[in-house]
């Protein structure tokens, strides 16, 4: 006896439901750490001259924009761009065909570090970021493992638009 077609369809959609949820997991029990173990604005060296753990909260957007600005409803209206976007991330990456497993892969790493963020920006307020990466005086802005996920799954969407890897002629 064959399973339903729905639930061929998720045995098919493994990855786009594991991995996000991994990702989450592991961010949410990183920023815990932090907030349990770190107080606000405290800082640990990692790597001498090169990576701290800094307790940083972003209320902002991506990269700290807007984070020194404040208006009425910010963070609810934050809240509700970056829900928005998941959903349409999400959407977008249910669409994809089995055989495009790179896209599927940068999506669902989008998907959960969108998550992880946007569980922040819910029940804290604000972002919780603390790897600080820095050169003497120069500092990247400050970030989590969500913000990583992003990050890494944009770099792996790139890729896969423009066809790194790909065996197939872009020629004919």
């Amino acid at each position: 006896m064959s399973a339903s077609p729905a639930i061929a369809h998720m045995r098919r959609r493994r990855l786009e439901i594991w991995l996000p949820l991994v990702i989450l997991a592991l961010d949410q029990l990183t920023k815990a750490l932090v907030r349990g173990m770190l107080p606000l604005h405290d800082s640990v060296t990692i790597v001498p001259g090169l990576v701290d753990f800094t307790h940083v909260r972003n209320t902002g957007a991506a990269f700290g924009f807007l984070n020194a600005v404040d208006f009425p409803f910010k963070t609810t209206l934050l809240t509700a761009v970056a829900t928005t976007g998941l959903i349409g991330v999400a959407w977008y990456s249910a669409s994809l065909a089995h055989q495009q497993l790179v896209a599927r892969i940068g999506l669902a790493l989008i998907v959960g570090g969108a998550a992880g963020n946007l569980l922040d920006r819910i029940f804290v307020g604000s972002v919780v970021d603390f790897v600080d990466v820095y050169w003497r005086t120069h500092h990247f802005w400050a970030f989590n493992v969500a913000d990583s996920a992003i990050t890494i799954g944009v770099a792996v969407m790139i890729l896969d638009m423009i066809g790194v890897g790909s065996n197939v002629s872009k020629t004919a």
